[in-house]
Order: structure tokens, then C-alpha cells, then sequence
């Protein structure tokens, strides 16, 4: 049976396995983010970083059962890959924009021609 969550996010989960399965899903949205069109999405990267930053382990579930260690671990690993990821994409995505920003897209200037005829 789950209960409400200290900070209201909704029901807390029964189980640690629940746990895990909720984070493997943030961790697996999070990678698809990053594979789709990320200027679009920049709200919900940032959403989801904030979310990843505050996570508290829900209160009640007591310690993590010994036969989750292992996928906790994997879980862990694999949340630490992704952020890897997302730091180097965002820093990615800055220096384009550096450099855009350096760019002019005004249109050039017409140059002058000379041609030397005799007359």
C-alpha cells in the first residue's frame, strides 16, 4: 500500500523495487531527451536535473534488500553515464551558441570591381 509522499509528489512507493523501476524510467527518459530535439526540450532537461538533484530515498522502506544491490549498482552507473552526457551536451550546446552569436548574418556587402581597359 503506498501513502503520501513527505513533499506531496503523490503516493509513496510500497517497495524498494518500485523505487528502483521509477528511477530507471527517469534515467531512460532522460537519455531519450537527449536523442531528440534538445533546443525544443531544454525546459525539461532542466526539469529533470532539478528533479534528479532534489530525490530523497522515500522514508519507511528500511534498508536496501540485499538482492537489489547489484541492480541499484547497474541503476547508479548507468544515472552517473547520463549525466556525464548531458553535461557534455550542454556544454556542446553553449559553445554553438558562442559561436553563432559571433557569426553575422547580415548580408555582404557588394565589393567593388574595377576593369582596366584601353580606350
Amino acid at each position: 500500500m503506498t501513502g503520501p509522499r513527505p513533499g506531496g509528489d503523490g503516493p509513496e512507493p510500497a517497495d524498494w523495487a518500485t523505487v528502483l523501476g521509477e528511477l530507471e524510467g527517469e534515467v531512460v527518459a532522460a537519455e531519450a531527451t537527449m536523442h531528440e530535439d534538445a533546443e525544443n526540450r531544454a525546459d525539461e532537461i532542466a526539469a529533470w536535473a532539478l528533479r534528479a538533484q532534489a530525490w530523497t530515498p522515500p522514508s519507511g522502506l528500511g534498508p536496501l534488500p540485499e538482492d537489489l544491490r547489484e541492480r541499484a549498482a547497474r541503476l547508479l552507473q548507468h544515472q552517473l553515464a547520463v549525466a556525464e552526457a548531458l553535461v557534455e551536451r550542454i556544454i556542446q550546446s553553449q559553445r554553438q551558441r558562442d559561436v553563432a552569436a559571433r557569426m553575422s548574418y547580415a548580408p555582404t556587402r557588394p565589393v567593388a570591381s574595377y576593369i582596366d581597359q584601353v580606350l
